[in-house]
C-alpha cells in the first residue's frame, strides 16, 4: 500500500488543522494505522493510532483530548483532527500502517509499521 499525507500548514496557537492520509491499493481496511511526528532536532514520536475497523484508538498523553483519529475504509482515508494546537505540536507528521492487529504496545513503536507516507509539515505559531 502507498500512503499520501496532506493537510499540514501554518496555524496560530489555539487553532485547528485536519490531516489526511490517503491509501492506494485494495487492502487499506486490513491495516492498523497511525500518526507519528518529528519535531526539529528531535526523534520521531508516536501521536495516535487506530485499529482496522476504527473501533480502537490510542493516543500519546500530550494530545489526548485535543486530537482525534478516525478512518473511512470505503474512502481508504485516515484523518487526524487536531484542535487547540500549541507550538509544541510543530513537526512533520507522518502516517503509517502495518498489517497486524491493533495493540497499544505495538502501535507506539514505529518499527512495527511497514508503510509510511511522505510527511506533512505542521507549524504552530505562538
Amino acid at each position: 500500500v502507498q500512503l499520501q499525507a496532506s493537510g499540514g500548514g501554518l496555524v496560530k496557537a489555539g487553532g485547528s488543522l485536519r490531516l489526511s492520509c490517503t491509501a492506494s491499493g485494495r487492502t487499506f481496511s486490513t491495516y492498523t494505522m497511525g500518526w507519528f511526528r518529528q519535531a526539529p532536532g528531535k526523534e520521531r514520536e508516536f501521536v495516535a493510532a487506530i485499529g482496522r475497523s476504527g473501533g480502537m484508538t490510542y493516543y500519546t498523553d500530550s494530545v489526548k483530548g485535543r486530537f482525534t483519529i478516525f478512518r473511512d475504509n470505503a474512502k481508504k482515508t485516515m484523518l487526524l483532527q487536531m484542535n487547540s494546537l500549541n507550538p509544541e505540536d510543530t513537526a512533520i507528521y507522518y502516517c503509517a500502517g502495518y498489517a497486524n492487529s491493533f495493540r497499544p504496545s505495538s502501535v507506539v513503536n514505529d518499527e512495527n509499521y511497514d508503510y509510511w507516507g511522505q510527511g506533512t509539515l505542521v507549524t504552530v505559531s505562538s
